[in-house]
């Protein structure tokens, strides 16, 4: 059973990536076990507040998360063609101590999706996360690619996804990743 964790980079309740993550965490695939995680509560990284009080409780409890994951999938945004900003915070403070780098993301598996009202998804954003991935030491599973582009169409207003062409591929986007993970 592959546990992975995945953590959604919005804060949006309506969010499309939180949605393809509760999606995804639906489909029930054989051998995955998805939990989803997200990055409400983390303050913006400070070195000053790492210092003077260490890492913030937010932190430690998704990093617990991590350290107990098979794999992470890393639902995206694209804002102005990039990595969200909360997103990117999240995972600074993450690395946080340094020297605990290879514990949490050395080797670890990680897969990118992502869900944008506009045409091209999140292609930008996943193809930014690759240098802040690499850097981490993460082993990064490129056999697939999900972006999901117009996703006011893909999901309802409530956040569920009733495109079937979207849903077979994030079966099949899971299951790969499922098989790299297990490699």
């Amino acid at each position: 059973m592959a546990r992975i964790l995945g953590i959604s980079g919005s804060l949006r309740a309506g969010s499309f990536n939180t949605a393809l993550l509760r999606a995804a965490r639906g489909l029930a695939v054989p051998g995955v076990e998805l939990e989803l995680a997200t990055l409400h509560g983390i303050p913006l990284y400070d070195g000053d507040l790492e210092q003077g009080e260490g890492i913030p409780p937010a932190v430690l409890a998704l990093k617990a998360r991590v350290l107990a994951s098979d794999g992470l999938l890393l639902a995206t945004p694209e804002y102005n063609n990039g990595i969200p900003g909360v997103f990117k915070n999240a995972i600074d403070w993450l690395s946080r101590p340094a020297a605990e780098i290879p514990q949490v993301f050395g080797g670890r598996p990680v897969a990118l999706v992502g869900a944008s009202p506009g045409g091209f998804g999140t292609i930008l954003a996943q193809d930014a996360w690759l240098a802040v991935l690499r850097t981490l030491g993460m082993r990064f599973w490129s056999g697939g690619r999900l972006l999901v582009s117009r996703a006011g169409q893909a999901f309802d207003a409530q956040g569920n996804l009733g495109d079937e062409r979207v849903r077979q591929q994030l079966a099949q986007f899971l299951a790969g990743y499922r098989d790299f993970i297990a490699r």
